[in-house]
Formats: structure tokens, C-alpha cells, sequence
């Protein structure tokens, strides 16, 4: 569940000879930079069928993204997306096979500041909104990036506990 910080000039996974040389490609890059450059190539954007984790006390655990409202490629952070329910609480406020409006809080995609920086997370992960984009839960557990307050979500980072 923890945030990662890089800088951008510092990327792994490029190597400073990956150009020179097409014939052999692992020539000049390390054991350490091939594993990594394999670990970036996983991340995606959360898109159609994407299983995400729910990080609030609405009800529910997890959901499954139907439809990322903004972009083609799909949701990043920050982002609304339509998911459905798989996994709740027998006793929760949204039911298992319910369709409902989410709000992307982590990502494992890596997302650029304008300082430079990146931040990343573990998992994927996701606070359910109603149609106007208030929270169904009273609280939203582990971290939750500033990005949010750009988007117009302030409400869920007043209900997080730990902004990163």
C-alpha cells in the first residue's frame, strides 16, 4: 500500500547505450534494470474488467470497472470510472451486483507532478461516489494523493486520513 517517489531522470529501466546497438539488446543494461524495465511494462490504465479494491466503508470490497468515463485508453488517477460490485458486506450500504460511480484514489500506474516527481502505488484502488461525486462511506483508509484536489474530489481527501 505505500507510494513510491521517483524522479524522472532517474527511470529505470533505460538504459544510457539502449540505442547504440539493436543486435544485441541486453549488452549494456543490468540484470536489475531488465527486471525492473519488465515490472513498468505491467502497469496499465485501469480499464474495461480491471478488478480494483475498495478503500472506504460503503459496503463493498471489490468492484470491477465497467466503463472509464474520461479517456480512450482508460481511468488513471484521479478519474471517475462505472464499476460493479463482486465482493460486500452482507450488512453494507451498496449490495453484491450493484452498478455504481467510483472515484480512482491509487493507481500502480506511475502519474508525473509538475516538480518532477512520480508517485505510484501498490494496488489499484477506489472510492465509491454517487452521481454527483459525494462519497457513499464516512471514512476512506490508507493513503490518498493531492492529485484529487485538481479533480474537484476535496470531500474525499477530508474523509482520508493520510494524504500523499
Amino acid at each position: 500500500m505505500a507510494a513510491t517517489f521517483a524522479s524522472r531522470c532517474s527511470r529505470v529501466g533505460r538504459s544510457l547505450f539502449g540505442g547504440l546497438s539493436n543486435s544485441s539488446p541486453g549488452l549494456f543494461t543490468t540484470t536489475h534494470e531488465m527486471t525492473c524495465s519488465n515490472y513498468f511494462s505491467q502497469r496499465t490504465f485501469i480499464q474495461m474488467r480491471t478488478v480494483l479494491k475498495v478503500v472506504d466503508n460503503s459496503g463493498a470490497k471489490k468492484v470491477m470497472c465497467i466503463h472509464a468515463l474520461k479517456g480512450k485508453k482508460g481511468a488513471r488517477l484521479g478519474d471517475m470510472i462505472k464499476a460493479s460490485v463482486k465482493e460486500a458486506h452482507p450488512n453494507g450500504k451498496v449490495k453484491k451486483g450493484s452498478t455504481v460511480f467510483a472515484v480512482v484514489v491509487r493507481a500502480a500506474m506511475p502519474k508525473g507532478r509538475c516538480d518532477g516527481s512520480e508517485v505510484k502505488f501498490d494496488d489499484n484502488a477506489v472510492v465509491l461516489v454517487d452521481k454527483q461525486g459525494q462519497p457513499i462511506g464516512t471514512r476512506v483508509f490508507g493513503p490518498v494523493p493531492h492529485e484529487l484536489r485538481q479533480k474537484k474530489h476535496v470531500k474525499i481527501l477530508t474523509l482520508a486520513g493520510h494524504i500523499a
